[in-house]
């Protein structure tokens, strides 16, 4: 009997030992946050983590304690990366509600010890606390074109904002549809494909640089690609350079807005040298995409009647087939 109770009183202290060894999750004292939370609310939370953020507390935040964070695709823990490096919330900000999914995604710039970046950040609330914060950084020099400066001294295209009447609004999976369409024609572009989806009037914002309807952004380019519209781009076959585009994910879709908020990862495998467009013309790639090289593309897509008006995006270089830990669809 009294080895049965060593046995017993061993097994328990290791057992106790063990569970004391291991780290401690932090509980977060703020929140919880009302139930069936709305654009205002979820707006609201979006502000109280940029100023959590930039005072480099999460305590100030109701945040759930399996939270999941990442910056740029890299899990790591709330107020590690960017937590530390924050200075300040810059002047640009526009935000999209999905009060269905209570999920709120915001494009804001940010000072990094004295310089400006481009973010892009998405909240996911469970049960009254914030369970998925999701974000991603273009910092000047991170390649392709960059408008930072610009986009923070302007304000958010009033498109963005305006309210599609409810007789005019479509289910989210039509929404979704839409702004895939983007992504199919572009991987891989032909110039063949269908693109009614997109609006007359449409034009793309790439981290605070217009790249549509913007002669003047390569004026000295064997073909300026920015000069032309939405539709004439892709049609052009220019885009023949992206070679794939996967682990697409459409997190949130704001219907009273008509927004599509998109993550998904483009790559560039570097074999795609020279083009032939569509108008019979050659254009060489090889000293703009040499080598495999994959960008997180965090987009919004301004969709109405079936078609794209306008698109914004944050864009950063990843590794190569780098793996996002959000997943998607389209993975393989």
């Amino acid at each position: 009997m009294r080895e049965k109770f060593l046995v017993i009183c061993a097994a328990s202290c290791f057992v106790i030992a063990a569970f004391a060894a291991r780290p401690v999750r932090k509980a977060y004292a703020a929140g919880p946050i009302p139930v069936d939370c709305n654009r205002a609310c979820l707006e609201n939370l979006a502000t109280e983590y940029l100023n959590a953020l930039v005072a480099h507390d999460p305590s100030q935040l109701p945040l759930a304690k399996d939270v999941k964070y990442t910056e740029n695709d890299q899990p790591m823990d709330v107020g590690d990366g960017f937590w530390g490096t924050a200075s300040a919330v810059g002047h640009f900000r526009l935000c999209f509600s999905d009060v269905v999914m209570e999920q709120v995604g915001c494009m804001v710039t940010m000072q990094e010890s004295g310089h400006l970046l481009l973010m892009g950040l998405r909240l996911r609330v469970q049960l009254g606390r914030i369970t998925e914060v999701e974000t991603s950084y273009y910092r000047q020099g991170g390649g392709g074109p960059s408008g930072i400066a610009a986009l923070d001294a302007s304000t958010p295209d009033p498109i963005f904002l305006e309210t599609v009447p409810e007789s005019e609004r479509v289910s989210r999976a039509s929404m979704i549809a839409t702004a895939n369409k983007y992504f199919s024609n572009l991987e891989n572009d032909t110039g063949k494909g269908d693109l009614s989806f997109f609006a007359d009037d449409c034009n793309r914002t790439e981290n605070g640089m217009r790249t549509t309807n913007n002669a003047t952004l390569s004026p000295k380019a064997e073909f300026n690609a920015f000069a032309l519209g939405c539709k004439a781009q892709f049609a052009s076959g220019y885009y023949a350079v992206v070679t794939r585009i996967w682990q697409r994910r459409f997190p949130i879709v704001d219907q009273e807005r008509g927004v599509v908020w998109a993550n998904v990862t483009f790559d560039q495998n570097g074999t795609v040298q020279t083009i032939k467009l569509t108008n019979g013309q050659t254009v060489s790639m090889g000293s703009i995409f040499n080598r495999p090289s994959s960008i997180q593309v965090t987009e919004a897509f301004k969709v109405q009647n079936g078609q794209i008006h306008r698109i914004i995006m944050v864009g950063s270089g990843l590794p190569y087939h780098l793996h996002s830990p959000w997943g998607g669809i389209s993975d393989k």
